[in-house]
């Protein structure tokens, strides 16, 4: 934890000074700041119960593969109103302004993350508004498509984004889903699009390769969302 009285430091300014700048790999078309062993992230990020995991800091799969599967399919986004929810670094939304998404939004709870998307949009000449807020009780956002990555790695977390995601389908919103088939990833209630080799910082897999889904709502739900990805009927 950091030592009572240590001043928190300047999130971007901390970024850019600690936070390498370098290619996403398998989507090269995108350069973040990355954390690496010596970054000292913790003096950033806080040890603390309360203070939110430093996810921001890394790729993950999940975003990955949505990143890379759009950047792919521009038409998929082009003139359209993106949001990004838990956007973490701001690769998925980075990627959905360059395939000519009208407007992007970057959603995320922790404000460090919110530091990261600005000095990342800015490294890719992209313009994207940030919110840093938990909207996932709240009523569906002004919006043409949600992408979300990888948030299926905590069961609470699970059930409420699914509750989310099932009012927004319901209020004519697109979901698109992006996630390496965490445990509780329900795919029951899923249909996948498409699949992508993409690396992969979370989930102990150190960085290597792992096959990612990209995955959109079959507008059906099968109940509490189960470990293994399951869905327990009633």
């Amino acid at each position: 934890m950091k030592r009572p009285g240590t001043p928190q430091p300047d999130p971007a300014a901390f970024i850019q000074a600690n936070l390498p700048i370098s290619p996403v790999p398998s989507i090269p078309e995108i350069r973040l700041h990355t954390a690496g062993p010596a970054s000292g992230l913790w003096r950033l990020a806080g040890r603390g119960e309360a203070d939110p995991p430093p996810y921001w800091a890394y790729p993950w799969a999940g975003g990955a593969v949505l990143a890379r599967h759009l950047l792919d399919r521009p038409e998929i986004v082009r003139g359209r109103r993106v949001l990004d929810l838990g956007a973490g670094s701001g690769l998925v939304a980075i990627a959905v302004a360059k395939a000519g998404a009208a407007t992007v939004t970057a959603i995320d709870i922790d404000a460090n993350a919110i530091a990261a998307i600005g000095l990342n949009a800015a490294i890719n000449g992209v313009d994207i508004a940030t919110v840093a807020a938990d909207i996932i009780e709240g009523q569906p956002p002004a919006t043409d498509l949600l992408v979300v990555g990888d948030l299926f790695y905590d069961p609470a977390l699970a059930l409420r984004v699914m509750g989310f995601l099932r009012r927004c389908q319901a209020a004519g919103i697109e979901v698109l889903i992006g996630d390496p088939e965490r445990a509780y990833l329900p795919q029951g209630e899923l249909s996948r699009i498409a699949t992508h080799a993409v690396a992969d910082f979370g989930g102990g897999t150190g960085g290597r390769a792992v096959p990612a889904g990209v995955f959109a709502l079959s507008g059906k739900a099968e109940g509490e969302i189960m470990p293994g990805g399951r869905a327990a009927t009633a």
